[in-house]
């Protein structure tokens, strides 16, 4: 099912086990120079209970390629468009909301899942807003100095799960990056569960099963707003 009426367009899984209530959404940023149809073959292997929504970035690099922001990689690393990654920000800010609304889903459990520049767009946006999210998925990303600032008060980050997953043998982002999020996630009162993987750039039967395991308790354990 896709759908264009809202601001991103999307496609959407709906939950194949409804247990009462809202159900809980899952949402899916995929990697520069890809689209929506990237991540959502990676639904079948998430828990029956999400409403999963795999959404398209809004810049459009060509056919069928799209990012949440434009990146130069040179030798030193890349150069990004900081402005067009806040305005990206704040459009999936939005985007949650109106998925919430059209869809009537739990404002309570919402999850970010990316890969890539989508992990990166996880992570600024779940670590500036942590309200708003119940748990983060960080797939071979980085934490982008830009976003450091915007960063929510300790307090309110306090047992905010997030999970971060890299290869050792990355090419795109090496594992530094990953091991970068680590060390500053360890000087916040979050939740951090980290591990790396013998892949590339990429998601792994391992690292995908591993991934569906910690979403899976996230949900079995109530969420961090539970009894809120």
């Amino acid at each position: 099912m896709s759908s264009t009426q809202l601001s991103l367009h999307h496609i959407v899984q709906e939950p194949r086990t409804v247990r009462g209530g809202a159900p809980p959404l899952l949402l899916l940023l995929h990697g520069i120079g890809s689209d929506e149809r990237d991540l959502i073959g990676l639904a079948p292997s998430l828990d029956e209970r999400f409403f999963i929504v795999s959404a398209r970035a809004p810049i459009a690099l060509g056919l069928q390629s799209f990012a949440w922001y434009h990146a130069e990689f040179v030798p030193e690393g890349s150069i990004i468009n900081a402005e067009e990654a806040e305005d990206s920000r704040k459009l999936l800010l939005g985007f949650i909301g109106e998925l919430v609304e059209k869809y009537s889903l739990d404002s309570r459990r919402v999850y970010l899942m990316g890969f890539s520049q989508g992990a990166i767009m996880s992570l600024a946006l779940g670590l500036s807003e942590p309200n708003q999210v119940a748990g983060i998925v960080a797939m071979s990303g980085r934490l982008l100095d830009e976003a450091l600032p915007l960063l929510a008060p300790a307090e309110s980050l306090a047992g905010l799960p997030i999970l971060v997953v890299h290869g050792t043998e990355d090419p795109v982002l090496p594992v530094q990056f990953g091991r970068a999020i680590q060390r500053r996630m360890d000087s916040l009162p979050v939740a951090l569960t980290y591990r790396e993987y013998p892949m590339g750039h990429q998601v792994s039967k391992e690292s995908l099963s591993d991934t569906a395991d910690w979403l899976r308790e996230q949900l079995d354990g109530g969420g961090r707003f539970a009894g809120h």
